[in-house]
């Protein structure tokens, strides 16, 4: 119910979403939805398995950054010692992780990624637009290649700024 609070109010009020300033990403941030817009047919569907997948991102004031996502409704192997190769494809496919440096030019946020759990990631920057409005940052990817089906697709992600109970 929260989060569909945070969606409608950040839709409401998309019009006077503001570029992020510096000192304004500095903290942790947890993922509230992530959509996926399919370029070739415009539909909208649950980016990471549904409408809660569970992400963490966080931003440091020296310029360096890290995510990690995991999809909602991963399956739970057995065991750890008892995992199959099956078991791990799976996880892999419904998990990722980078960590690396930051910058924020206007409304754009490049993350230069220096460890990652996908080494085709390693070495890379991932350019996202960028929007802030009332602790909620709203990440969007340029059109890419979606690593399970290849279809061309935009990635929207809505972070809340997190603060301890």
């Amino acid at each position: 119910m929260k989060a569909a609070i945070l969606i409608c109010a950040w839709a409401l009020s998309a019009t006077t979403a503001q570029a992020l300033e510096a000192n304004e990403v500095v903290g942790t941030w947890r993922l509230v939805t992530a959509t996926r817009k399919i370029v070739d047919t415009g539909e909208t569907v649950d980016a990471y398995g549904g409408p809660k997948p569970n992400g963490w991102l966080n931003y440091d004031k020296d310029g360096r950054m890290m995510v990690i996502c995991a999809y909602e409704g991963r399956d739970r192997p057995v065991a750890n010692d008892k995992m199959t190769d099956e078991d791990r494809v799976k996880l892999h496919k419904s998990f990722f992780a980078y960590a690396g440096t930051y910058k924020i030019e206007g409304n754009k946020i490049t993350h230069n990624i220096d460890t990652s759990w996908n080494e085709a990631w390693t070495g890379t920057a991932q350019v996202r637009d960028v929007a802030y409005q009332n602790n909620i940052v709203t990440l969007t990817t340029v059109p890419f290649k979606f690593n399970l089906d290849g279809k061309m697709s935009v990635i929207t992600l809505i972070w809340e700024k997190y603060s301890r109970p």
